[in-house]
């Protein structure tokens, strides 16, 4: 294979390729900082919290890209994409001040239970929020949003996070999963804006 043409080549570099063609590329040291030396405690506990998390170039590029994740025990990392995600895009909400941002928690008492998680959702609160699944909290009357519950289907097996904002200038996002196995995950994320639309209007008139 020919040598590969990669920016900033002097820098260690993570690569993403389609073929012999180069996708995106992202320094070593930002995917480090964002999720190879990192775990997920630091998304729950705010350690990493709003406008803390850079999207790589490499992740942001694997858009529309289907493919399946595992979690402890299986696996003591592999979820973290989906976490990463999940933070970026509720940053993105958070960053535009207006909009609304649809949650599947599967477990909404995980904004009771984790400080990093209740802090995002009271600080994005100037959003219209929407949360999804199985009704195993109340929550307060402070809480900034709406608790959509039930039992059944994808109450119990979704994962899914979505922004959107009729500000055509700003950025939209959504990562939709579906649990498939014991802690495991089938997902694909998306910047399209019309993709995310469609995904908005599911949850609407579903959940």
């Amino acid at each position: 294979m020919d040598e590969l043409d990669i920016p900033d080549a002097e820098a260690d570099q993570v690569v993403l390729l389609d073929g012999d063609d180069v996708v995106a590329t992202s320094p070593l040291a930002v995917l480090e900082d964002e999720i190879l030396l990192v775990n997920s405690d630091l998304y729950m506990t705010g350690a990493k919290g709003l406008g803390d998390v850079t999207l790589p170039d490499v992740f942001a590029s694997l858009d529309e890209t289907p493919f399946r994740v595992r979690g402890y025990p299986a696996s003591g990392s592999e979820k973290l994409p989906l976490i990463m995600i999940s933070r970026y895009i509720e940053q993105l909400a958070w960053e535009h001040g207006s909009g609304r941002l649809r949650s599947s928690f599967q477990r909404p008492s995980r904004l009771d239970d984790e400080r990093g998680t209740r802090t995002v959702y009271e600080t994005v609160g100037h959003t219209d929020v929407d949360v999804y699944g199985v009704p195993d909290w109340l929550p307060p009357a402070s809480f900034p949003g709406v608790v959509h519950a039930g039992y059944e289907g994808e109450f119990r097996t979704s994962w899914f996070v979505v922004v959107h904002t009729a500000d055509p200038t700003a950025e939209t996002a959504a990562l939709v999963a579906e649990h498939v196995g014991d802690n495991e995950w089938d997902a694909l994320w998306t910047f399209d804006d019309d993709r995310i639309r469609a995904i908005n209007r599911y949850i609407e008139r579903t959940l």
